[in-house]
């Protein structure tokens, strides 16, 4: 998969999303590295801002080290759109396997309510430039 080259804004969310993870588990960037098997320099140089388009196997691999979803990651970054996003139900039935449907239609139900009460139209996504 080849990415576009990312935007100023989105390489210095990318950057603080992996520094403040790799900080709060008490990990030093080399530990990352070794054990993402990248590169210090690639953790380095990401935490600094100076990779506009990394590898997705090298994210990958950050994100499982950092504990992390691949999918935050890539939101943060402004590599993944809310349109790549699924919408809630199929998200549902993934996360949470065994949920029955009566829960899913539920909380389908009460994110509607919650969405109309604060002027959101759940069927559609952010506007081009928006955050997610």
């Amino acid at each position: 998969m080849e990415t576009e080259q990312m935007q100023e804004k989105d390489i210095q969310g990318l950057a603080e999303t992996i520094r403040k993870q790799r900080q709060k588990l008490g990990l030093s960037a080399s530990e990352v590295a070794r054990q993402a098997g990248v590169a210090k320099g690639t953790i380095t140089r990401l935490e600094l801002g100076q990779i506009a388009n990394p590898r997705m196997d090298n994210l990958r691999a950050i994100a499982d080290v950092l504990q992390l979803p691949l999918t935050d990651i890539l939101a943060e970054s402004s590599m993944l759109r809310g349109s790549d996003l699924p919408t809630l139900n199929p998200y549902l039935r993934t996360k949470f396997k065994g949920m029955p449907d009566s829960a899913v239609r539920e909380i389908e139900e009460h994110f509607r309510d919650v969405a109309a009460r604060h002027g959101i139209n759940i069927n559609t996504g952010p506007a081009p430039g928006e955050d997610e």
